[in-house]
Parts: C-alpha cells; sequence; structure tokens
C-alpha cells in the first residue's frame, strides 16, 4: 500500500489556498524595471517531451516542469533523455522554486535526476501530482523531496515572481496553467491543455481567468504547441463516453482496454461503464496500479467496493464479466499488452470473442511498433478498435480553433510556442498570427535558445545555452556518449565480428589459427565458407605485418579493423563492427 503524508500532499479540502511566501528578497515586480527577463526553454521545443522552461530576473529563477523524453527508435539501450542543466550550474542557489504543471512523465519524469544537481528547491504541485512524483522518487535512492502543495486559487511569492494558477483540462487531473508576474511584465503558461466542457474525472478549463488575463497586458504567452497540426477543435470526453458505452455493451467476452498509465480520466470512464454493465476491473501494469492508487486516496478516482478484482479473481469469472485495463498501447517492449501479444503473460492470453481497445493515440516514432501489436491481436482471434476506427481517445492537448481561442483570449503583446517538434511550432505561429499577434512578435526559438525582455520589449536572441541530449541508460545519467550511441546502432544493424588471434611475445609471430566470434552478422553454421575466407583474411593481415613490439599493437588492430571490414562489406553488403583481440603467450 503506497501511503501519502499528508504534511506532504494534503487531500483537497485541507489545503490552504491563501498566499505562501518563500521570497529571497521583497521586490515589487512593478516597481523594479532595471533588470532584464530572460525566458529559457531547456527542452521542448525541438521534440515532444523533455519539457522545462526556466525564467531568470537578475539573481531569482523559477523553473517551470522538469521532463524526460522516451528514447527513440535509433537510441538502442537507451531509456529516456532529460534536459541539460549544465546552464544552470553555479545558480543553484538562485532557484526560488520548480512549479509543475501536470503529473505526466513529459513533465515530471527528470525530476529524480535533476533536483538533487539543482540542490533540492521547493516542488510546487497539485496534489495528485505531487502524489505522482512522490511515488515515482520511491524507485530512487535520493533525498527525500521539498514539496509544497498548491491549488488553483494559490498565490506564490518566490523571489520577485508573484505565481498565480489557473485550472487546466487535459487527460490526467489536477492540472494548471501558470501565470508569471515578473517585473518586466505578465508572462503565461499554458502547460498540456485543452478546452473540454464536459469533461469526466477532471474540472473543465477555467476560461473566465483566462479571459480576464486580457484586462492585464500580457506580456508574453507560452502555449501547448502539440496539437498544433490538427485543425477543428478537440472532442470532449463526453462524446469518448457515450462511444466506449455502445463498444462495451456489444463486446461478447473480454475486453482489454490499452492506454497510458496516467490517463486516468479514462480509467474513471471505463470504472463507471463497467460498473453500469456488471463487468470488474483488472489493472494490469505497476505503474497504472500505483496511479489509480494515488487517485483513489486523494478522491480523483471513483471506484465502488468490488469492482477491482485481482489475477486469481479474474480467472474464476466468466468472459462477459470481465475488463482487463493494461499498460503498454504504444508497443513498449515490456509492457503487459505487449507481452500479452507475445504469449508471455502469465495468466491472460488472447482467445476468439475477446476485444482490444487501443484508448490512445500514437506517439510519432511508434507507429511500426503500434501496427505489429494490432496484427498480433488479430492473428489470435480479437476484434481491435482504435481511435482511427471510432472515437475511443479524445487527445489531451488543444487543436487549432482552440488555440487560436486562447491567443484571442488572452491577447498577449508577444507569443512563444512550446511543446513540439519545429513543424508544430511553425504551424502554431501561423494560428497567432491569424488570431491578431503581429508575426515580429512571434518566438519560434531553438531549445536553449535566450529570449530576453527590457522596457516591455522583446527579442529572440542568437545567444545559446546548452541543450544537447542527457541520456538515462539503465542506472547510468549522462554516461552514453554519441560514439557509444553510434557503436550501440552499428551492432544493432550489422552485428559484430570478433577477431581472436594469439601471438608470440618473443617472435611476435602469430600462433596458429585467428577464431571468429560472430555475434548478429551471419550464423557460423551455415556460413562455413565465408567464415574461413574472413580467417584467411585475417591470418594474411597478421603475417605480413608480424609485429615484434606492443607499439604496433594499435596499428596492427586498425588494419584489422579497415581492412576487413571492407573485405566483408565487399561479400556481404553489410558492415558489422569488427574487434580484433590480440593475447601474447
Amino acid at each position: 500500500m503506497f501511503n501519502l503524508k499528508t504534511k506532504d500532499v494534503l487531500s483537497v479540502n485541507q489545503i490552504d489556498n491563501t498566499q505562501q511566501a518563500y521570497p529571497k528578497k521583497q521586490i515589487n515586480p512593478v516597481q523594479s524595471r532595471d533588470g532584464k527577463l530572460k525566458i529559457i526553454v531547456l527542452g521542448g521545443l525541438e521534440e515532444v517531451g523533455r519539457n522545462m522552461t526556466v525564467l531568470e530576473y537578475e539573481d531569482d529563477i523559477i523553473i517551470i516542469d522538469m521532463g524526460l523524453q522516451f528514447s527513440e527508435e535509433d537510441m538502442p539501450g537507451i531509456d529516456y533523455i532529460i534536459p541539460n542543466i549544465s546552464y544552470l550550474k553555479g545558480k543553484e542557489k538562485n532557484i526560488r522554486g520548480v512549479i509543475i504543471t501536470h503529473g505526466h512523465y513529459d513533465h515530471i519524469g527528470a525530476i529524480p535526476h535533476l533536483i538533487p544537481r539543482l540542490g533540492n528547491p521547493i516542488i510546487f504541485g497539485t496534489p495528485l501530482t505531487l502524489g505522482i512524483i512522490k511515488k515515482r522518487q520511491e524507485d530512487f535512492k535520493e533525498n527525500e523531496l521539498n514539496i509544497k502543495t498548491i491549488t488553483s486559487e494559490s498565490v506564490l511569492q518566490l523571489g520577485c515572481f508573484k505565481i498565480e494558477f489557473f485550472k487546466v483540462s487535459h487527460n490526467i487531473p489536477d492540472c494548471v496553467g501558470v501565470i508569471v508576474h515578473t517585473p518586466q511584465g505578465i508572462v503565461v503558461h499554458t502547460g498540456d491543455f485543452k478546452f473540454d466542457l464536459s469533461p469526466i474525472g477532471s474540472s473543465p478549463t477555467d476560461m473566465a481567468k483566462i479571459a480576464s488575463l486580457s484586462n492585464k497586458k500580457v506580456l508574453a504567452l507560452l502555449a501547448d504547441s502539440t496539437n498544433a497540426e490538427s485543425p477543428g477543435h478537440q472532442i470532449s470526453e463526453k462524446n469518448i463516453f457515450e462511444t466506449l458505452e455502445q463498444i462495451l455493451k456489444q463486446a461478447p467476452g473480454r475486453i482489454i482496454v490499452g492506454t497510458f498509465a496516467s490517463l486516468l480520466g479514462r480509467i474513471q470512464q471505463i470504472i463507471w461503464l463497467a460498473e453500469k454493465l456488471n463487468r470488474k476491473v483488472l489493472i494490469e501494469g505497476y505503474s497504472m496500479k500505483a496511479n489509480v492508487e494515488i487517485a483513489q486516496q486523494l478522491g480523483y478516482l471513483k471506484i465502488k467496493k468490488g469492482t477491482l478484482i485481482n489475477i486469481k479473481e479474474f480467472e474464476k469469472l466468466s468472459d462477459d464479466k470481465i475488463i482487463v485495463f493494461c499498460t503498454g498501447a504504444q508497443g513498449e517492449g515490456r509492457a503487459v499488452l505487449m507481452r500479452i501479444a507475445n504469449k508471455e503473460h502469465k495468466k491472460i492470453e488472447i482467445k476468439k470473442g475477446d476485444t482490444v481497445i487501443f484508448s490512445s493515440s500514437v506517439v510519432p516514432g511508434n507507429e511500426r511498433m503500434v501496427q505489429r501489436l494490432k496484427d498480433a491481436f488479430y492473428k489470435q482471434g480479437a476484434e481491435v478498435v482504435h481511435c482511427q476506427m471510432m472515437d475511443v481517445h479524445a487527445g489531451g492537448h488543444a487543436k487549432q480553433e482552440d488555440l487560436k481561442l486562447l491567443i484571442t483570449l488572452i491577447n498577449p503583446k508577444y507569443f512563444i510556442p512550446i511543446e513540439g517538434n519545429h513543424s508544430f511550432l511553425r504551424i502554431h505561429a501561423k494560428i497567432a498570427e491569424i488570431a491578431g499577434i503581429d508575426p515580429k512578435n512571434i518566438f519560434v526559438a531553438d531549445n536553449g535558445q535566450i529570449i530576453e525582455f527590457f522596457n516591455e520589449q522583446g527579442k529572440l536572441t542568437h545567444k545559446k545555452v546548452p541543450t544537447d541530449y542527457v541520456m538515462v541508460d539503465g542506472l547510468g545519467v549522462g554516461d552514453v556518449s554519441n560514439v557509444v550511441l553510434r557503436d550501440r546502432k552499428v551492432m544493432a544493424e550489422d552485428g559484430m565480428l570478433v577477431i581472436i588471434s594469439t601471438i608470440d611475445s618473443k617472435t611476435g609471430k602469430l600462433i596458429g589459427n585467428p577464431d571468429i566470434i560472430s555475434r548478429g552478422f551471419v550464423y557460423m553454421k551455415e556460413n562455413k565458407e565465408l567464415i574461413e575466407q574472413i580467417r584467411s583474411k585475417a591470418k594474411k593481415i597478421l603475417k605480413d605485418n608480424d609485429p615484434r613490439s606492443k607499439a604496433f599493437d594499435n596499428y596492427l588492430k586498425d588494419k584489422i579493423r579497415n581492412d576487413l571490414g571492407q573485405f566483408v562489406y565487399s561479400k556481404t553488403q553489410r558492415r558489422p563492427m569488427i574487434l580484433p583481440v590480440l593475447i601474447e603467450v
């Protein structure tokens, strides 16, 4: 059982919404206008994920979000990528706080790695967000986090920055946008958001509070661009609920739903429908179980007693009484849905009559893996439903017409699209221009590019801070270089050949024939002729050079790599990694 400490994360009706003060020095944001305000996005301007934004004014710094980016197909062995914080090195004492907009990993996932390196500043978040952060922290051996609870009504004073919040709809409850009063003007950061007037399991976006900002002369708006390519309005969760009800009523057997572990609104929908249709719900996947438990404790999920079952109860029920919730709708290798598809799950195996619902959009880059997953389920006799067929998923991000509405409501002087690939930002910039923003006041920046404001005038500078990938590999952080990644890609694509040669230490002559080991290149028993050709070529190289000094070792290894590499490519049109090993006896 995961127990939240009330001193760290309070229940919703225990929170004191009065102003919380954490000032380093008392500065009136309106009176002090002598310094420059810098906005630096360390991640999220060239990718979906790794979201982290820094606001800096003289000696005061606040950070908004601290997320991870999931690894790409050409990054073998990499778990995920986090922001580079080298710009903040030596400025740790200036960080007044870290504000987290919501509990998705692309906004919280880097916290365990980065917070200790930043001097353990206070993390501010809503109850559910902090609950998920605290649960994730249990997987790491770092110091306990310094966390403080806020709601959409809270007001903070962090150095010279006065912070307010507004509710936003997303696809996880308890999300907020951020209003930052700075000495140069008001900066608004939306976080992830959409406009949904009929949300399920969460509150609607606070349109009134957003609209009130138009009278306050907002200096700059930083807005979510993830769905900027999609025309129209985002569909409501109410529509999804009605579609899911239709599917669940018609399904003859077991229903298996794959979605994100943090998509708690969708989980609530399915649970309500299960209770209505007299089905029981099995939740499979560690992260999903943890999120459901946290949300239940904090009152964000309403579940009747007896609705959730364990695996033993699951085995005793008839097929038409079962719904299974799974992680892995993106085709992740070891997630539950993939293990079911590969017949590796200990208790669940697909059979005819099952209905598999993919209730999530496909993250760019995962299309092939998701398609293979669908094909596997079809082959095993299941019916498959996904969002291209029916409305079984509403994205958590505003589409073009909603983005236009947001910009019109706030009417900022400057507009900065964030959170998306470069093409998303460019499209969002065009939307802002249509909404009436002066094109000269729209800044499409790169990660790390410094945006400066002085005397209420903004400038996209040519100055950049480091934002190169910091890759997390197992328990290592930042110790996988581009060279290592390149070597892994070579081995993954073309395999490896090891050439082991024994050398007489006195004469420098080759003893016997070189041994050949092939891994991921060719199956040696079926390619004996090629292996013997490689062995003869290696033997000739070693005999012709006949080194008597260790000074020749590196030269000889390079020659084996180069000459054998060319020979192997001429025979196979492949370039395996060649590893020469010289043993002196």
